[in-house]
């Protein structure tokens, strides 16, 4: 699901020379454009036409019959909109990295001694941020909320791995929804092969697939790669070539795919050449970002090298450094999913208690001041990440992970509260 965070490497000062002599002829037939005004619901993002989806394909995936909603209450007379702005009242501890195999299984994170007191910010009016950009991730299409959350939502995007036939219905549900797909691969990048050798590998053993689900606007490839400086070449050269394959079949990419935490900014520096090439094809970036105990921790926080910012973070809104310092200035915005977002529990050095996923942080949420159930108190961390990124114009939206959860996602599982899920985004869209 997610890298750990990435320990202090040398600054990015001083590094545009070398970017723009990079890019050089690249950028003069970039394609251009300044950065649209926030809010809006789906910009710069090159959307079908309307039913172009529907009709042909593998049928939707079987939905049963919508059942009751079950879950918690959720008082949404209490959700007040809170600014993606303000500084975190603790000092960050970063993260140590440590090595991850491509499909990690969770493990337990220690209780830190250091006290922690969660940051609960105020939300600014709705009306002021345009409607919500929340989305689902789905692992399975097992529930019949997830496509009632779909017909009431009709949210800015879902995405699913593997079990993709359901898109077609989501399209047919909602036609403006993004859909982003991605299949299983069970590995990571090969570095030592030859990255445009790699790329072709890579879509031709999927190809069929790709086809066979017309529902899926951008396909993700590698799940949260982190090449690091050695490798960030390799990856941004098999994604380049990874763009280019799949516009030969009219279809379009979803680069990037990185872990919360990574890279870095000099790393991403390196990714640019991918950014070029995918904005000439019509795609988009994906990145995951999440936070614990909470959405807010390294809120405020900076990257390595790097001055602080009160509206960004080294874990949420990590987004924004590399959007503000190299893809603004170098006139390559490109419209970005965060494809997984909300609480991951396998953080590293982190305070807060043993966890992985939100359930098993609700009762420590109650205490923290954030809601009066579990579940209140995840939708208003939600609705935090929500009301800043609806302040940025070129994020198309997030999917919070995950519905349809099992094994040992369960515990990440949104299953039980799609309904108050939905609620909040309907609550976002037409007003209190």
């Amino acid at each position: 699901m997610m890298a750990d965070m990435v320990d202090g490497k040398d600054s990015f000062g001083g590094r545009w020379h070398i970017i723009l002599l990079m890019l050089g002829v690249m950028l003069a037939t970039a394609c251009g454009g300044a950065r649209l005004a926030a809010p809006t619901r789906i910009p710069l993002a090159r959307m079908p036409a309307a039913g172009s989806v529907i009709g042909g394909g593998p049928p939707p995936t079987w939905t049963p019959a919508a059942g009751a909603e079950n879950g918690e209450a959720v008082n949404f007379a209490t959700l007040q909109p809170m600014a993606a702005t303000a500084t975190p009242t603790v000092t960050p501890i970063l993260p140590s990295r440590t090595p991850r195999p491509p499909t990690p299984t969770p493990t337990a994170t220690s209780v830190s001694p250091t006290p922690y007191v969660s940051f609960v910010p105020d939300l600014p009016p709705t009306d002021e941020l345009g409607p919500s950009k929340l989305g689902l991730h789905v692992i399975r299409n097992n529930d019949a909320n997830i496509m009632e959350f779909v017909r009431r939502a009709q949210p800015a995007v879902i995405k699913a791995v593997d079990d993709l036939g359901f898109l077609m219905e989501v399209k047919e549900a909602s036609p403006w929804t993004v859909t982003v797909g991605r299949l299983e691969t069970g590995r990571g990048p090969n570095y030592a092969e030859n990255p445009e050798e790699a790329a072709r590998d890579f879509v031709n053993e999927q190809l069929d697939r790709y086809l066979a689900n017309p529902a899926v606007d951008y396909w993700e490839g590698y799940n949260e790669p982190d090449p690091n400086m050695e490798n960030m070449v390799w990856y941004s050269r098999f994604e380049q070539e990874r763009v280019r394959l799949l516009a030969r079949h009219g279809l379009r990419a979803a680069i990037g795919g990185f872990a919360t935490g990574v890279p870095e900014l000099d790393e991403f520096e390196l990714f640019t050449a991918a950014i070029i090439v995918a904005k000439e094809h019509g795609g988009i970036l994906s990145l995951h970002e999440y936070g614990a105990p909470d959405m807010t921790y390294l809120y405020g926080a900076p990257l390595p090298g790097q001055e602080a910012h009160a509206d960004r973070g080294a874990l949420t809104f990590r987004y924004r450094w590399y959007y503000e310092e190299i893809l603004e200035p170098a006139n390559l915005v490109i419209p970005l999913v965060i494809s997984e977002a909300g609480v991951d529990g396998i953080i590293g050095n982190r305070p807060g208690p043993s966890g992985y996923g939100w359930q098993d942080f609700s009762s420590y949420w109650v205490q923290q001041g954030w809601g009066n159930s579990g579940v209140e108190a995840f939708i208003n961390q939600l609705a935090w990440y929500d009301a800043g990124v609806r302040r940025d114009g070129y994020v198309i939206g997030f999917t919070v992970f995950t519905a349809g959860g099992f094994g040992h996602w369960e515990n990440y599982d949104i299953n039980p509260i799609l309904p108050q899920l939905a609620t909040y985004v309907v609550s976002q869209q037409f007003g209190d």
